[in-house]
């Protein structure tokens, strides 16, 4: 055995396994807010309000939105019902379907906890439970379903 080579092996071994890891650093922190417009909601069902609340996420982090038609493959899509108070605050996020990659669901929880306030639910609504489906690439960039462009 030609122990020379034995180091330089290993290295390749080691680098090639880093190589094909997925890529999950992008998912151990959320990004920076943008900034949002703490504008009420005008929506008239939960159905509705789902649409202002991706407005809302898309507007707290502009620069992780993918833009364009989405890659054939994703890295995760996770099902995740938020419920809003009549304030506009995050009173719950559950993970509804867990996506495959088991870092994206609590990425994407810790970024709808941190774009709290929400527009307020109009009054006659009260608080509100809707449901969203997180489309996430290997990059860490989102489209949300109630707003996505598609796929290639």
């Amino acid at each position: 055995m030609n122990t020379h080579r034995t180091p330089l092996f290993g290295a390749l071994i080691v680098a090639g396994l880093l190589a094909a890891a997925p890529a999950r650093a992008q998912f151990t922190t959320t990004p920076p807010q943008a900034g949002t417009v703490k504008q009420p909601s005008a929506a008239k069902t939960e159905r509705e309000y789902r649409k202002d609340g991706a407005k809302h996420l898309y507007a707290a982090y502009g620069k992780q939105i993918h833009k364009g038609k989405l890659p054939p493959l994703l890295y995760g899509v996770a099902i995740i019902e938020t419920e809003i108070g009549a304030d506009g605050a995050v009173r719950d996020v559950r993970v509804v379907r867990q996506p495959a990659a088991a870092e994206v669901g609590p990425w994407a929880v810790e970024m709808i906890k941190k774009a709290s306030p929400f527009p307020a639910p109009p009054t006659t609504m009260g608080s509100v439970k809707y449901t969203e489906i997180w489309l996430v690439d290997k990059s860490g960039r989102f489209q949300l379903d109630t707003l996505t462009e598609g796929q290639r």
